[in-house]
């Protein structure tokens, strides 16, 4: 299927100005190419934000890509990362990183691998299907069961590999990964320690808005151009992505907005799968995104008990109410821990603000004890 970004018309001056800013973009991912290529944080991100470093290399870690795949015999693609501590005639606890949602591996959910492997644990960042290079078709498309299933086959495959054991296996999901996370350890029983960091209940926010301030009227009303967007696709054959993060900042975005801007679309988080466009990066359909609404993560969550649950989230983040609202649904044991000053993206990068000690005596307590 071909892919398709809907603009406003144009003219003759916008088009120049379009051309000029899509030459400064293409330098500015270039660098950020070259710099990831040379396994370094891309020029200026350490600058940009204190901490920032989602491009982050350990030289006690060995990195390699893996592919494996799920129950639909779709691939998934992960980044697998053992400390050189480890013996590979030992069994040893796992972890399984995913990304947020229209992410990928290398955003966010690799650094945390990293740091965790540090700390001992065989890690395995993930690309949700669909997403990075994980197969599925159409590109950044959204199926809920497609991206629990990916947690599943993590699983999966990690429980199978002779350094691993199978019944020490718990899972960190980032932003929107963390309700996919939810979704799977409801299910999936070999998951043995649950936490998420800046969680998205994707199904309420796309019911309801931020802070509930969708009403049933305006839901039914994108329903009703989600609706008229798929006969478009059907008939034409192109996806029509949203292009709800543009590269050119308005000067009147939101603070949510300029948030996202500051990481997904500055060298301090840019990155670009083989075979995507800049462009294409983070964009969905709105005629995939509604499937969203049948999304319920957290119904049920209780019965995730005995295994331990940890809900992180930033004190100051948008997203806070989706954590709140796990924890009070879940039973115990369940913590709900609070990074003073933090906004949501602060827990995808700056090393020196996301807890990973708290990850560790977490992850310590209940695989390896």
């Amino acid at each position: 299927m071909r892919t398709k970004i809907t603009f406003n018309p144009i003219g003759p001056r916008a088009i120049i100005r379009g051309l000029l800013s899509h030459a400064i973009r293409c330098s500015v991912l270039a660098a950020v190419l070259v710099a990831i290529q040379s396994n370094s944080s891309p020029t200026g991100a350490q600058e940009m934000l204190s901490g920032a470093d989602n491009f982050y290399k350990s030289d006690d870690v060995t990195a390699r890509k893996v592919t494996f795949k799920n129950q639909y015999q779709m691939t998934i693609a992960g980044n697998l990362i053992v400390p050189k501590s480890v013996n590979p005639g030992t069994k040893n606890p796992a972890i399984i990183v995913g990304h947020p949602m229209g992410a990928v591996k290398e955003q966010s959910a690799t650094l945390y691998a990293n740091k965790m492997a540090e700390r001992g644990f065989v890690t395995l960042a993930v690309d949700l299907s669909f997403w990075g290079e994980s197969e599925g078709m159409a590109r950044n498309a959204v199926e809920p069961a497609m991206f629990t299933e990916t947690f599943m086959a993590a699983v999966d495959f990690l429980g199978t590999q002779s350094f691993v054991d199978p019944e020490k296996i718990g899972a960190i999901g980032v932003c929107g990964s963390g309700g996919f996370l939810i979704s799977a350890a409801k299910i999936d029983p070999r998951l043995k320690a649950i936490a998420t960091v800046s969680m998205y209940d994707m199904g309420a926010v796309t019911r309801n808005g931020y802070g509930k301030s969708r009403t049933v009227e305006q839901r039914k009303e994108l329903l009703a151009k989600a609706a008229q967007l798929r006969y478009e696709e059907y008939t034409t054959g192109e996806q029509v992505f949203q292009n709800y993060l543009p590269f050119d900042l308005p000067k009147d975005a939101d603070p949510v907005t300029a948030m996202y801007h500051d990481f997904y679309r500055t060298p301090r988080g840019l990155y670009v799968p083989e075979g995507r466009t800049a462009e294409l990066t983070q964009n969905r359909t709105l005629a995939g995104d509604i499937k969203f609404m049948n999304f319920y993560p957290f119904n049920d969550i209780e019965t995730i008990s005995p295994r331990p649950l940890l809900f992180i989230a930033g004190d100051q983040a948008h997203s806070k109410e989706f954590s709140e609202d796990a924890y009070e649904r879940a039973s115990q044991p369940k913590e709900l821990y609070w990074v003073e000053g933090a906004n949501h993206v602060d827990l995808y990068d700056r090393v020196n603000v996301i807890p990973f000690e708290k990850l560790e005596t977490f992850f310590n307590e209940n695989l390896k004890n």
